[in-house]
C-alpha cells in the first residue's frame, strides 16, 4: 500500500512536537511538505524529517505535492486554511479548537461532505492510552458507577506582547475555549449528555491574558453525575500537574499522566479483635510511560483516509463540545447557570 502523503501547515512548537512523534507511523506516511510565512520555522521542522520535505512559505503551493494536511496554525486561521484545503481535495487534520463560531465549524464539517474528504479535529488526549483505559473501565463500571470526574491541568503560559494567543479575536476566548475544550470534550465523551453548568474565569496573575487566563468549570451529566476542570496557565507552582480523578461507587481511579500511570484507589476491610478497619489500599493497574498519543491521533487519522471511517475526533462532535463551552461562556457573562440540555455529543444535525 503507498503511503500518504502528508503536508505540515504552521511550523511553531505545536508543530515541532508533531513532526518529533511521527516515527511510529513512517511506515503509512511520508511528510513531503512543510509550510510557515517565517521559512526559517518551515526549514527547522523539515529538518527533523527525513525525505527531504518541500520547504514553502505559502501553503497553497504544496497542493500537488500532499494528499493530507495537518494544519497547526493560530486558531483564527483554522478555518480558512481548512477550507482552502478541503476544496483542493485535500483531507485535513486541524488543531484544536476546530474553528472560533458555530458558522465556521459548519462550513468546514459540509464542505468535507460534499469533497468526500476526512475532516479530523486534533483532541489528541482521547488517543492518550491513560485516558482511553480510564474510559473503557468507567464505561465497564468496573469500580462502580461513576459520580465525578475532575481534572486538573497547571502550567505556566506566557506569552510575549502582541502573540496572537493573547488576544480573544485571534484565540477564540481564553484559556477555557483554547485548552479546556480537550476536557469538556474528555468530559462529553466519558459522562453522556450534560444539564446544566457553570463556568468562573479570571485573568487575575495572567495579565497577558485579555480574557481568562484561569478557568473553573463544573458541569452536571444526565443521572446526577458531576464533572470539573480546573485549567491555569499562571501556575508559578503546581503539585496535580496534570491529573484526573474519577470517583465510582468501589473506589477512586487517578491517572497521572506526568508518571504515565492509571492508579486504582479502593478501600479494603480487615478485622482486627472483631473490629472493622478500613485502610485505603493503591494499585497501579495501567502503565503508559511516555505515551506517544499524537502518534496514535495520526495513525487514526491515516486509518480513517484508508478505510473511509468516520474519525472518533470528526467535525461535528468536536463543534458539539464547542457549543456547549459557548453556552457556558455565555451564562457567565448573563451571571446565570448555564442550561445545557439538548447540547452534548450526538446532537449535531446538518
Amino acid at each position: 500500500m503507498s503511503k500518504t502523503r502528508l503536508g505540515i501547515i504552521g511550523c511553531g512548537g505545536m508543530a515541532r512536537s508533531h513532526a518529533s512523534r511521527f516515527q511510529e507511523v513512517l511506515d503509512r506516511i511520508e511528510v513531503t511538505a512543510v509550510v510557515d510565512i517565517d521559512r526559517q520555522k518551515a526549514q527547522s521542522v523539515a529538518d527533523l524529517l527525513s525525505g527531504n520535505p518541500i520547504v514553502e512559505t505559502d501553503y497553497k503551493q504544496i497542493y500537488d505535492h500532499v494528499d493530507a494536511l495537518l494544519v497547526v496554525v493560530p486558531h483564527h486561521l483554522h478555518h480558512p486554511v481548512s477550507m482552502d484545503s478541503l476544496k483542493a481535495g485535500k483531507h485535513v487534520l486541524v488543531e484544536k479548537p476546530m474553528a472560533l463560531n458555530e458558522s465556521e465549524c459548519v462550513e468546514m464539517i459540509e464542505e468535507s461532505v460534499r469533497q468526500d474528504r476526512v475532516l479530523m479535529v486534533a483532541y489528541c488526549m482521547r488517543f492518550h492510552p491513560l485516558v482511553a483505559k480510564m474510559k473503557e473501565l468507567l464505561d465497564a463500571e468496573a469500580y462502580g458507577p461513576v459520580f465525578q470526574l475532575s481534572i486538573w491541568t497547571e502550567q505556566l503560559t506566557r506569552r510575549d506582547e502582541g502573540h496572537w494567543s493573547r488576544s480573544p479575536a485571534t484565540l477564540g476566548g481564553g484559556q477555557f475555549f483554547s485548552h479546556g475544550c480537550h476536557y469538556v470534550d474528555l468530559m462529553l465523551w466519558m459522562l453522556g449528555k450534560p444539564v446544566r453548568g457553570n463556568h468562573y474565569g479570571t485573568n487575575l496573575c495572567t495579565p497577558w491574558m485579555e480574557k481568562e487566563g484561569t478557568s473553573n468549570v463544573t458541569i452536571e451529566f444526565e443521572g446526577g453525575v458531576l464533572g470539573y476542570h480546573f485549567g491555569t496557565w499562571g501556575a508559578r507552582g503546581t503539585r496535580l500537574k496534570y491529573s484526573f480523578h474519577a470517583h465510582c461507587e468501589r473506589g477512586m481511579l487517578e491517572i497521572d499522566l506526568r508518571a504515565g500511570k492509571l492508579i486504582a484507589h479502593t478501600r479494603a476491610e480487615e478485622h482486627d479483635s472483631g473490629k472493622l478497619i478500613a485502610r485505603q489500599q493503591e494499585e497501579v493497574i495501567f502503565e503508559a510511560p511516555n505515551a506517544k498519543h499524537t502518534e496514535l491521533e495520526m495513525a487514526h487519522f491515516i486509518e480513517c483516509i484508508e478505510s473511509g471511517d468516520q474519525p472518533l475526533t470528526d467535525g461535528p462532535g468536536s463543534l458539539e463540545g464547542l457549543q456547549v463551552i459557548w453556552k457556558l461562556y455565555e451564562a457567565e457573562e448573563d451571571n446565570t447557570v448555564a442550561d445545557l440540555q439538548g447540547l452534548g455529543l450526538g446532537t449535531y444535525s446538518s
